[in-house]
């Protein structure tokens, strides 16, 4: 005997509560199988529930849109600045310029290159560098080039903006998750009613009838995997007369 199988996506709670709304507007109150109290139930909590789940898309999928563009941004941005810190150690290898300049730029007793590949990094190396610059020049030294410093601010600001832009999106991402996330255990308390009213209703009914009528109102019944096979034999069998 087939099983009822709850929904278990939002798509699939949204479409239950729509079958049991369209249900209550082609039956009248003597024919629906589920009370008028959980109808104006379902009625009241669907309107919130739709919405939340539509903000809830858009958000992520401006979020992934503009992830992309992003990831894009903080690329370009690691490349500038890390070939700007390139340069400033290759002149130091030269002789152009002492050893203890690195100091301007927070790079104090370490030799390596700073690490650039966590956003967080990115943030703070590139306020460092593009500061250390600005102070080393103001303090008598020549300017860097390719990249200059005012090539490297150009490409870290876009990383910045696209950073807290992106922030932005996935925040509201978050928020609309958790108001989904909210919202289903009264989804699922309304759709479980629902269907336990609709069978009540239909329990004088044979079986296959009933489940018929139920599948009707959104219910869901599924066959077990041996179940399934022999309904398929089952079929083929009568098929074959």
């Amino acid at each position: 005997m087939p099983y009822r199988r709850l929904p278990n996506t939002d798509q699939a709670r949204l479409r239950a509560i729509n079958t049991a709304i369209l249900m209550g507007q082609k039956k009248t109150p003597d024919e629906l199988a589920f009370s008028a109290n959980t109808l104006a139930r379902l009625r009241a909590f669907f309107p919130g529930f739709e919405t939340n789940l539509i903000h809830h898309k858009l958000a992520r999928t401006q979020q992934d849109k503009n992830s992309r563009t992003y990831l894009e941004i903080a690329k370009k941005a690691r490349i500038y600045l890390s070939h700007f810190i390139q340069i400033l150690n290759f002149s130091i290898q030269r002789g152009d310029m002492k050893a203890d300049v690195r100091n301007y730029y927070g790079m104090v007793g370490d030799k390596k290159s700073p690490s650039l590949v966590l956003e967080s990094e990115l943030l703070e190396w590139g306020k460092k560098i593009i500061e250390g610059e600005h102070q080393r020049v103001l303090h008598g030294g020549n300017p860097l080039y390719n990249p200059s410093i005012a090539v490297v601010k150009v490409k870290f600001d876009q990383f910045v903006d696209a950073y807290y832009f992106q922030k932005t999106l996935q925040s509201n991402t978050v928020r609309w998750t958790q108001k989904v996330s909210g919202m289903r255990p009264e989804a699922d308390e309304i759709i479980l009613d629902i269907w336990n009213e609709v069978e009540e209703f239909y329990s004088a009914y044979p079986e296959e009838i009933k489940r018929e009528r139920a599948a009707e109102y959104g219910v869901v019944y599924v066959y077990r995997p041996m179940e399934k096979q022999r309904n398929d034999v089952g079929v083929h069998s009568r098929m074959s007369y």
